[in-house]
């Protein structure tokens, strides 16, 4: 058996073992290396940027495809008035330390956390108070057990100037959202100006974390699917909802954590809706689409749950939040999305502060019949009183609520308006009839947003698995970075060239292939495991007699006899989920 395939520490760190299988593999590994590298950055090597993309297309499948949702690209550095109409330069920042000794800085919320102390403990803490907790929990430098200074907060997005101006502050976005937002208008025109719609935008972001730690889990530089859903608030129903109304979402409920308990309650979709434990039915609707994600990467529902966010962890611009989180090893639970309920905060803080109008026009079914009271000032009965202060008094009385003058009248007579006594008869009083035909508002928005690089490090450690001493990734045959490896069983006799010919003719049908000829039969199948491709296809000496080729599995290691003929075919079925191993061919007994 091949020395490279076998895990020699069966019982050590999961992360450790996946992260030196992905070094040497070609998955990912630290950007920079030659330089020392720079943390919170990595490159995907060859089978990593192909799983990413099929994690990816999983997604897209679940929130493109099958309900429409439009998908867009923008960029990744902005002028930096949108993020402060936003909010981010404002909320987006971590509170920090620094060593007084070495100067390393370390996020400050996130040592108190190594301490047992919990994440809704810290979101809660003024600096006074992270001071405090600091030095009665003893709290000092990792790197060289030095104490720390005075806590501070970091704005953690990346700055930087557009051309050659200084006063022309720009941000690398935190999050891909506020493209969408700022387009909205023009998004609004590509959906023929009828709600609901929804964009996603799938693309890097930068946040200039303070001291990531964690690998794939917290980047500097990363990969994040933002989906903004648009509706109208008063017409809030999900077409979609009996789709998924019997899923069950496992919660983690607000009242359940400020008692210190972390049980779950398992909800139908219907049931969270019917108990206002969810407000919105779209909210719902993409909560559950996000665990069938994680089951179609393959997370069993068990390894799942959506904590609802307490009053101080939402973001800003959020009336109500859960985040998905999935069990890993090393770290317990992981946040791998968020679902947040945006409410109109986002467009209304654009439109204030651009001063472009983001509403949309409603037309109501029955056009609405009212009485409007009119107010006019009489300027004729102004003029000889007030002389050539007529025009400003006349300004100021259709300044006014019409009823308010109206009441005024009614009881006193008259009315004060900015020192000028206006009698009733100065003014006429009317009611006019009108006829509302529509009106226009602000959207509403629920966004469901995922980190590509956590759902692909799940994706990794939950297909992470040792079989006879030999390292296995098992990955759903939807996602697995390459479907099918072709093997002459010798490289001479014409096998060799057989074998790229199958090669070739499964690349043309379109799977994703991988040839290899170095090593014993034997090796290339270790090899293979350890690189979770799906399927092996062997070319042998019966190959050339009757044109068959055998065909094995990477977890359950057994072996079918099929014709080269049939193929594509039965691939393309099995691919698809429409076929099992064992319709492949006729069975190899061992």
């Amino acid at each position: 058996m091949s020395s490279e395939a076998k895990c020699s520490k069966p019982q050590c760190d999961k992360s450790v073992a996946i992260n030196e299988l992905a070094r040497r593999r070609g998955f990912f590994w630290p950007s920079f290396e030659i330089y020392g590298g720079s943390g919170g950055f990595v490159t995907y090597g060859p089978l990593g940027a192909r799983l990413k993309q099929n994690v990816e297309a999983k997604l897209r499948e679940l929130m493109v495809k099958k309900i429409g949702i439009y998908e867009i690209e923008s960029s990744i550095i902005a002028p930096g008035k949108v993020f402060e109409a936003s909010g981010h330069v404002a909320h987006f920042k971590e509170p920090m330390v620094e060593c007084q000794k070495c100067h390393t800085r370390f996020r400050a919320d996130h040592l108190l956390e190594e301490k047992n102390i919990s994440s809704k403990e810290t979101e809660k803490m003024n600096l006074e108070e992270i001071k405090q907790e600091l030095i009665r929990h003893q709290v000092v430098c990792p790197d060289c057990g030095s104490p720390f200074g005075e806590p501070t907060r970091y704005l953690t997005m990346f700055e930087t100037t557009i051309g050659p101006y200084s006063g022309a502050v720009g941000y690398g976005r935190p999050e891909a959202a506020q493209n969408i937002f700022v387009e909205f208008n023009r998004l609004y025109n590509v959906a023929r100006e009828k709600l609901p719609f929804g964009a996603l935008q799938i693309g890097h972001a930068l946040r200039n974390e303070i001291s990531p730690r964690q690998g794939l889990i917290r980047l500097r530089e990363f990969t994040i699917a933002d989906l903004e859903f648009f509706f109208d608030p008063e017409e809030p129903d999900c077409q979609y909802l009996t789709e998924v109304e019997d899923e069950v979402l496992p919660i983690l409920l607000c009242d359940t954590r400020l008692k210190e308990c972390e049980d779950i309650t398992n909800f139908t979709v219907k049931e969270a809706l019917d108990k206002s434990i969810i407000k919105c039915q779209w909210q719902a609707f993409f909560m559950a689409q996000a665990k069938r994600l994680l089951n179609q990467i393959g997370v069993p529902t068990e390894k799942q749950r959506f904590i609802e966010k307490l009053t101080w962890e939402k973001a800003h611009y959020s009336t109500q939040s859960f985040d998905q989180e999935v069990l890993v090893d090393r770290w317990g639970w992981v946040e791998v999305s968020g679902h947040a309920y945006r409410t109109d905060y986002d467009l209304g803080c654009h439109m204030k502060a651009s001063g472009v109008d983001m509403t949309v026009y409603k037309e109501f079914k029955n056009p609405i019949e009212s009485e409007e009271l009119i107010v006019k000032p009489i300027v004729a009965k102004l003029g000889p009183v007030y002389k050539g202060d007529a025009a400003k008094v006349a300004a100021a009385i259709a300044e006014l609520p019409a009823r308010q003058v109206a009441d005024a009248m009614e009881k006193d007579g008259s009315i004060l308006v900015e020192g000028y006594q206006i009698l009733k008869e100065q003014v006429e009083i009317s009611k006019q009839k009108t006829i509302v035909r529509g009106k226009r508002f602000i959207p509403h928005v629920v966004e469901p947003s995922f980190g590509c690089d956590r759902l692909l490090y799940i994706a990794l450690e939950y297909a992470y698995g040792i079989k006879n001493d030999r390292v296995v990734l098992g990955f759903p045959r939807t996602i697995a970075p390459i479907q099918v490896g072709v093997y002459p069983l010798m490289s001479r006799d014409g096998l060799d060239t057989k074998a790229k010919e199958v090669q070739r003719m499964l690349a043309c049908e379109g799977f994703m292939t991988d040839y290899d000829e170095t090593g014993s039969i034997g090796r290339r199948y270790a090899r293979a495991d350890e690189a979770g491709v799906q399927l092996g296809i062997t070319i042998d000496y019966d190959t050339i007699d009757d044109n068959t080729v055998t065909i094995r599995d990477r977890d359950s290691w057994q072996q079918v006899r099929a014709s080269i003929t049939n193929l594509p075919k039965l691939l393309q079925k099995y691919f698809k989920g429409k076929a099992n191993f064992a319709d492949l061919g006729s069975q190899i007994k061992s």
